[in-house]
Parts: structure tokens; sequence; C-alpha cells
């Protein structure tokens, strides 16, 4: 059986190889702190295993996750000079290679649905070929490694090495807002499990007027919104107010189709991660790899389409969850 722990190791020590990198960058003038980040997640990636098999105390994780936030804070992390690859170079590969230049990235997520589609269903004996529910994501680790491999093959650069050196740097341009997601992410389901959604859903019922279907709409898609603009991940924000509202009231209640209800519940909360800085990985991380000058250009730019969808949202629930057409 292929797990998916081998992809976290593997992601593991490429971050404990950036941060060798790092701390070698003598004209990274923080690069004892950055070297520490990225040292820090590498080992969070291989130790969780031990975590997550019960042989390794938690509360050490807990200790590195607040050792890169402390870092983080007092603002140790800056971006170095290592890339083995110049500007020189990627132009002539880019006129050498034309289009044959997106083969590698677009061999990632077909290769990722193979694995989802087909792979997931072969079993060998008695067990399944993938561990049971990370087909995509093992799918996602085996398609990268030979996305890299092709790539090599195809630039030839001047050492294998140069994924690993670009890659870094990178993740050193996007910064911390790489783990952002993850973050947020675990933030969702501490709040979950604090009963933050019950408490939610004590509160809205008290204000919504009894038997109001489109009340109960509006703050369900306007608090998916609202919580994914605090959280920056609608995943984070969809047990909350699915817990409060979504089930309860629009599911149990008004005994709405349960697809509609929680895909379109879903859509309504990426309204709010196209206006908040919190979802670094679509609004901050492009402002930093395309060195934008308005670090909030990224969102400005989207705000006029986030609203008005936002609206269509709460009027497609409302028409199409509930049968009010028919």
């Amino acid at each position: 059986m292929i797990k998916v722990e081998w992809f976290y190791w593997l992601c593991g020590f490429m971050f404990l190889f950036g941060a060798v990198l790092t701390l070698r960058d003598s004209a990274n003038s923080k690069r004892h702190g950055s070297a520490a980040f990225w040292g820090l997640l590498g080992i969070s990636f291989i130790y969780g295993t031990f975590v997550v098999n019960k042989t390794a105390p938690a509360w050490i994780l807990g200790l590195v996750v607040i050792g890169m936030t402390v870092l983080v804070g007092t603002r140790q992390l800056a971006t170095g000079t290592v890339g083995s690859a110049t500007i020189a170079e990627k132009t002539a590969a880019a006129a050498r290679f034309g289009n044959r230049l997106f083969i590698p990235p677009l061999i990632i997520p077909v290769g990722a649905v193979i694995f989802a589609v087909v792979l997931a269903k072969v079993r060998i004996g008695d067990k399944p070929l993938l561990e049971t529910g990370m087909d995509t994501l093992i799918g996602l680790g085996v398609a990268s490694i030979v996305a890299v491999v092709i790539g090599v093959v195809m630039l030839r650069p001047k050492s294998p090495l140069v994924p690993l050196t670009d890659g870094h740097r990178l993740l050193e341009v996007i910064g911390w807002a790489a783990i952002l997601p993850q973050m947020l992410a675990t933030l969702g389901g501490l709040f979950n499990v604090a009963g933050v959604g019950h408490a939610v859903g004590t509160i809205t019922k008290a204000i919504l007027p009894s038997g109001s279907l489109f009340g109960s709409v509006v703050v369900y898609c306007v608090g998916m919104a609202v919580f994914t603009v605090i959280m920056g991940n609608a995943f984070a924000a969809f047990p909350i107010m699915t817990a409060a509202i979504g089930y309860p009231v629009l599911v149990q209640n008004f005994h709405g189709n349960v697809a509609a209800v929680f895909a379109i519940g879903m859509l309504a909360g990426y309204c709010g991660t196209l206006v908040t800085p919190m979802a670094a990985n679509f609004n901050l991380v492009p402002v930093a790899l395309l060195d934008i000058k308005d670090r909030y250009g990224v969102i400005k730019a989207q705000i006029p389409t986030a609203i008005p969808l936002l609206f269509c949202n709460i009027a497609l629930m409302y028409f199409l969850a509930f049968g009010v057409l028919k």
C-alpha cells in the first residue's frame, strides 16, 4: 500500500534542505531566523507522523508551531539570494521550448485525477493500492515528482539540485504566507471543537424572525463570507456556519436540498476569499510573485466581483435549494 506519509516526509526533507541553503546564504540579513523557520516547518512534517501514530507527544509539535509564530511575529524572515537559474537562462529556455514548458505543470493535475479516479479503485490482494481517503494527495505527490523529473530532462539545468534551490527561492519570496492555509484550517477545526458553531447558531436563531426562510438563507451565505474573511479559508468557515445555520435551520427545519445548500454555501464563502488578506495564497502570494506595488491590489480588483457574486449565491440558494420556483 502506498501511504501519504511518504510525501509528508519528502516535503519535510525539502524544507530542511531549504533551511540549510538559507543558513549558508551570507547575503541574507536574517538567515538565522529564516533558517530556523524553515527548519522547524520541516521537522513538523516529519514529527507529525509520530504524533498521528500516538508514538510521540503532541505538545512538542505545539511548541514548534509557537516557535514559528514567534519568528514570524518578530520579523525574523527575509528573502535570500539562493537560486541557481538566472534570468538569462529562464528567458533562453522560454524561447527554446515555447509552449512545451507547460508540459511539467500540466502533468500534476492530470496525474492527480488518474490516481483519484482510476488507481484509487485498484486492489492488491485484499488491500487497496493507495491509502484509503488519501488517493488524491498521493496522486498529487507522485505527479509532482514525475513533473520535476520530466522538467529536468527537458530543460537540462546545470545541476539536478536546481528544482530544490529554485523551489526554496520561491518559498522565501512567498514567506510565512505559504503555510497560512494549513494554520487557518486547523483554527477552523479548533473553533468547531470548541463549540463556536453552536454558539453562533444560538445567537442567530434568537435574532432571526421565526419561519423566515429568506432571512436564514441570507444569514447563512453572508455568515459564510464573513467567517471566511476572518479565517481566510472557506473550508474553515464551513463547519462553523453549517453547524450553526446550514444543517439545523436550512436542512432540518426548512427541508432544503442538502447538496444545493452546502455547495452554494461554499460558493458564498469563496466570495469572502476574494476580499481578505487572510487568504494569503490567493491574494498576497500573487502580489509577492508578480512584484505588484500595491499589496492589496489583487483584493481591490476582486471586490467588484465578490459582492455581486454573493448576492447571486443568495438568490440561487433561495430559489433552487427549497423548490421556491416549483
